[in-house]
Parts: structure tokens; C-alpha cells; sequence
């Protein structure tokens, strides 16, 4: 019997017929996330646990044949951190998709991980509570995903990104135990942080199966500010004067290209003659002073236009609009999506330069992100199956992250490194840091079979 007949054997055992799939018609289904550019390989199963015990059934069973697992959510991810390798098991968590407990006295949620984002807000909603993290792609991403990437969100220049909502997460480690991190507790510094190192970890680790999740009340419609610029760098100015002044619940980016590209995709109104928009919002008392005070800074700083809105459903729709971007780009062709944060002070110096990698290049590439944060999102779109252009594609993506480390920045702001950044990240971090790297894989993961190829700079 072979190591993988040994673990698809006790994976039928742990689980129901129905929920282990050997089908080679089914597996590429669950091969690869929604990143281009990242590798993938050829998964012999995919298995859909319903429970804690059944994650640690097949994970014991993986560990004693040395079968490398690849943990998936949604499978939204941006990186490969979810892509199949050769021979490798794939374990999907998202029919493990109940709310445990609401926790109204004590502000939290425990829910298992295949949960998605929206859904989740709007269940704890029904009990006038609000989870904060908010990625463009709530619609469609896990909760265990967000762990596992540490997603941040349009929210999250207020509100902190995902590791800021964590209290305490259920583990099951890779040779099968079963651990509980963390507190129900506001305040808490009892030995090492073990829930943050799980949190963003991209399934190396050890695998999510609960995740308690700290929530707050729901905030008050928000006042919603444009403005609009003639040039990205004007816009990336503005920034900084902004956010040393005020604290926007959400401040977003769009350049000429994504608004171009939102509005050939489904006509919003937009304009597409503007080089920027800024979108920023308020959700506290006192937000109609702070509109004010935001669309002041965006004339001085050279906005050709600012208007404020107090409509929901206006809000709604501006808001709608920046997240459409990736699915309009997406429409467009080829597409190759990076993610880099910079400093605020560097977002127009970063901006620039990502145009001139541009033109450099003869590639589109359209500029979005959560400026108030300085985390950017520069999209190649390429003639669809046009072989140069990708190559050349695949050149700018490189360049721009080498970008955003000539400007003290980071290689991913929130996607995550996956299969996709491996090499960047050995630009970002140093040897010493590595080492550290490896030490705490081997020692949680001794026979790395826990996503092996994916988020350290070195295996």
C-alpha cells in the first residue's frame, strides 16, 4: 500500500464516502486559487471535513505517511498560498461552516472556518453586533482564509485587519493534536503570542478549525467624501495630510485605469477623464465636520472636484465601484495582481514609479488599493493570451515590488507571500530572520507537510 492509499484509507474511515474525492474530473476544481502567475500541481484527493476530530483524523494519518496536506477555504486567495502540489492532499474546510456561539455580554463570535466574511457579518448582525475586517472579496472569502492571509480590508485603516479581531483560535497542528490559543478575555499577555503566529501563517502551521472573533456595535451610516484629482501623485499627497488629521473609517484609491476599466465593465457614472479618486468615509459622531475638513485637504491638495454624500445608497455605490475593480479588470484581459504597501509619505513617490514600470514595460497597469493604509494593489492587464505580454507582465510585477522596497515598504500588504512572492520575500527579510522562519516550521511541522512550497523564503 502506498503512503497516499494509506491516508485516502483512513480518510474514508474519519469521513463520509460523499466527502472524500478522488474523481479526477472533480480535483481541478480545488487545484489552484484565484492568483495567475503561481504554479500549480496535481492533487490524488480532496478531502471536505465537517469537524474538528475529522481534521485531526486525516492530518494524524498524513503525518504518519509523510503525505504533504494543502490546507483550502474559499479558495479566493491572491498568492497560490491554496494551490495543490504533486501528490498532495487537498483538506477543504468550507463545509465546516457553523457559528458556534454569539457572545453579546462579552463582544465576541466562535465560528468555524469555511464560513464566509459576509455571511458572518450579517449573522452577528442579527444580534446588532459587527465584525470589522472587510475584504474587497467578502462576498466569496473565508473566515479561515482571512485568518490564515491575515486579510485586512477597506475598513481596516480604522478598524486594524484581521489579527487585530482575533482572540483565540482553535489549531489542529500537523501530526494531528488539537489546541486551543488564546483568551475570551479583552486583556491577556499569559506566554508567547502563539494566536498571532498562527494568524497569517497561510497554513503551515497548522490548520484553523475555530476562529474566536472579537466584534463591536454596528457603526452609523457613513458620510462619504470624493475627491478628485487630475494626477495619482496629487492624490498620494493628500494622503498623509489627511490621515495625520483625521481617522477615516475607510480611504480608498482608484487611478484613470481602474476607473476606466470599472466603467467599460458596468457604466457607473464615473469619471473616466480623472487621474485619481479618493473615496473616503466617516462612520463616528462629528462625520459631517470631518467630511468637511477631508474635502478641504483634497482641494488644498489639489482635487479638481470634492463632493460629500450622506445617501447610503450613494455610499453604497461609490463604495460598490472600488470593489469592482479586480472583477472589471479581470473582464479585460490578463491580468496579474500584485500587492505592496509603502509608507504613506512614499504612495506618490510609489505611484509614479509604477507608471514609469508602465511604460518601461508596454503594459497596463491599473492602480487601486486602501491608500489611507499604503497598501497598494497594481494590476497588469495583458491582451488575452498574448505569450509576449505576459512575459513582459510578469517582469513589471517584479519591478513594482521591488518598488515598494526601495520605498521602505513590504512585498505583500495583505494577500500573502503563498507560492507567488517566495523570492521577493528573501529581498525583505534577512538571513537571521530566515533562520528564525525555519526553526519555528520545524518545530511545529517537523516532517513539513503542512503547505510545503508556500510563504517562508526558504524550505
Amino acid at each position: 500500500m502506498t503512503p497516499e492509499d494509506a491516508v485516502l484509507a483512513a480518510c474514508e474511515t474519519a469521513l463520509s464516502d460523499r466527502d472524500v474525492v478522488t474523481d479526477p474530473d472533480r480535483l481541478p476544481t480545488y487545484q489552484r486559487d484565484r492568483s495567475t502567475g503561481s504554479p500549480a500541481g496535481e492533487p490524488f484527493a480532496v478531502v471536505f471535513p465537517r469537524s474538528t476530530e475529522q481534521v485531526s483524523a486525516v492530518l494524524s494519518a498524513a503525518h504518519e505517511h509523510r503525505v504533504p496536506v494543502v490546507p483550502r477555504g474559499a479558495g479566493s486567495g491572491l498568492s497560490g498560498g491554496s494551490n495543490a502540489i504533486d501528490g498532495s492532499l487537498i483538506v477543504c474546510v468550507e463545509k465546516m461552516r457553523d457559528v458556534l456561539l454569539v457572545d453579546d455580554g462579552n463582544g465576541f463570535v466562535e465560528t468555524q472556518p469555511g464560513i464566509y466574511n459576509t455571511e458572518l457579518r450579517e449573522y452577528v448582525a442579527q444580534s446588532g453586533l459587527w465584525y470589522a475586517p472587510d475584504p474587497a472579496s467578502k462576498d466569496f472569502c473565508s473566515i479561515g482564509g482571512n485568518v490564515n492571509t491575515n486579510a485586512g480590508g477597506l475598513c481596516c485603516v480604522k478598524y486594524g485587519v484581521t489579527r487585530d479581531a482575533v482572540l483565540g483560535l482553535e489549531v489542529v497542528l500537523a501530526d494531528g493534536r488539537i489546541t486551543r490559543l488564546g483568551r475570551k478575555t479583552i486583556k491577556g499577555v499569559a506566554g508567547y503570542d502563539l494566536t498571532g503566529l498562527m494568524v497569517g501563517s497561510e497554513g503551515t502551521l497548522g490548520i484553523v478549525t475555530m476562529a474566536r472573533l472579537r466584534l463591536g456595535p454596528i457603526p452609523a451610516p457613513p458620510t462619504t467624501v470624493v475627491g478628485v484629482f487630475s494626477d495619482v501623485a496629487e492624490a498620494g499627497r493628500a494622503v498623509s495630510t489627511i490621515m495625520n488629521r483625521l481617522r477615516p473609517s475607510m480611504l480608498e484609491l482608484m487611478d484613470n485605469a481602474s476607473i476606466s476599466a470599472v466603467e467599460a465593465w458596468q457604466p457607473m457614472g464615473l469619471d473616466t477623464s480623472a487621474g485619481a479618486l479618493l473615496i473616503g468615509q466617516f462612520d463616528s459622531p462629528g462625520s459631517a465636520s470631518d467630511a468637511k475638513v477631508l474635502s478641504e485637504i483634497c482641494e488644498q491638495s489639489g482635487a479638481q472636484e470634492t463632493y460629500v454624500s450622506e445617501d447610503p445608497q450613494e455610499a453604497e455605490m461609490l463604495v460598490g465601484a472600488r470593489r469592482m475593480v479586480i472583477p472589471a479588470l479581470e473582464s479585460a484581459g490578463d491580468w496579474l495582481l500584485d500587492d505592496v504597501a509603502v509608507p504613506r509619505t512614499q504612495l506618490a513617490r510609489t505611484m509614479v514609479q509604477i507608471q514609469e514600470v508602465a511604460e518601461r514595460h508596454d503594459v497596463q497597469i491599473a492602480t487601486f488599493g486602501h491608500a489611507g493604509d499604503g497598501n497598494l494593489h497594481p494590476t497588469i492587464v495583458t491582451p488575452r493570451g498574448d505569450d509576449e505580454a505576459a512575459a513582459r507582465a510578469l517582469t513589471a510585477f517584479d519591478e513594482i515590488l521591488d518598488v515598494a522596497l526601495a520605498n521602505g515598504g513590504t512585498v505583500t500588504g495583505e494577500h500573502g507571500i503563498g507560492s507567488l512572492k517566495r523570492e521577493a520575500l528573501a529581498k525583505e527579510i534577512d538571513e537571521i530572520q530566515m533562520d528564525l522562519h525555519s526553526r519555528i516550521k520545524e518545530a511545529l511541522d517537523p516532517r513539513n507537510i503542512l503547505n510545503p512550497g508556500k510563504a517562508l523564503a526558504r524550505w
